[in-house]
């Protein structure tokens, strides 16, 4: 009988430790692909998605994990978006403030940016504010 407790005991601790294990730990990392499928579903242009190489992110620092670039074809031949997914907050924080600076700096450097969890996008200025509310509403449906 005192094996049965002590194995049920044991079994009932790792169970609890596993659960705690579960909850202490952030949910699953969104992808960039997460994110041109939401605005895809979402009836939004996001055309094209292809890996961002160096000459894609100009002057800004290459902090990110992953940076993909897409085009809304609305907007004009070469004009869209980047989607970018960073392991440090820090990192995307830094990032996000990078592109809003410019735009403070400059209405001709004017970008839109929103987050998400591990997520950092950035659209063309031009995007009409209404469009732009629309992709940060799919962004933020994503895990809904």
């Amino acid at each position: 009988m005192k094996k049965i407790i002590a194995l049920l005991t044991l079994f009932i601790t790792v169970v609890i430790i596993s659960a705690c294990g579960d909850e202490g730990e952030s949910a699953e990392k969104l992808t960039t692909d997460d994110v041109i499928k939401a605005f895809q579903d979402a009836g939004l242009e996001a055309e094209e998605p292809k890996e961002m190489t160096k000459d894609d992110y100009g002057m800004a620092p290459m902090k990110a994990d992953e940076g993909v670039r897409f085009f809304i074809p609305s907007l004009g031949e070469d004009s869209g978006g980047r989607i970018l997914t960073y392991s440090d907050q820090a990192d995307l924080e830094e990032m996000k403030e990078y592109y809003d600076s410019m735009g403070e700096e400059s209405a001709m450097l004017f970008s839109w940016t929103m987050k998400k969890d591990n997520v950092l996008v950035q659209i063309n200025g031009d995007l009409e504010e209404d469009k732009y509310n629309e992709y940060k509403e799919a962004l933020n449906s994503i895990g809904k």
